[in-house]
């Protein structure tokens, strides 16, 4: 599976489970860490693990498994690493002091596809 599929599917599990500020961008010319990042916020602590869970289960359904998961028992931020994608999940503070978008502001935003994230059964 290419990384903007990936990414795209992250983006859209995000959307579903209601979170906001839903953002990928493409780094991969910018570093050699990922292809891209996405980006969300979660209101609260529940909401960010089932964020997390819900990547972690629907990316293994398609053959992609997590390479490492940071900040799991926080309430602040989650980082998914699935190789060529990075998802950041944060909460509202943390996300507007890290600022990311500023971090990588070279990085060229990509729209949301309007195809459904979920496989058909």
């Amino acid at each position: 599976m290419e990384s903007p599929e990936i990414a795209q599917i992250c983006a859209r599990l995000a959307e579903d489970k209601k979170a906001t500020g839903i953002l990928i961008l493409q780094v991969g010319e910018l570093t050699s860490v990922a292809d891209s990042f996405v980006l969300a916020t979660a209101k609260n602590r529940r909401q960010m693990k089932a964020i997390a869970d819900g990547l972690r289960v629907e990316l293994k359904s398609r053959g992609v498994s997590d390479l490492r998961t940071e900040g799991r028992g926080t309430d602040r931020w989650v980082l998914l690493d699935f190789g060529s994608v990075v998802v950041h999940l944060f909460d509202a503070a943390t996300r507007s002091y890290y600022d990311l978008e500023s971090l990588w502001a070279d990085a060229p935003r990509v729209a949301l596809a309007d195809a459904p994230a979920r496989r058909a059964p």
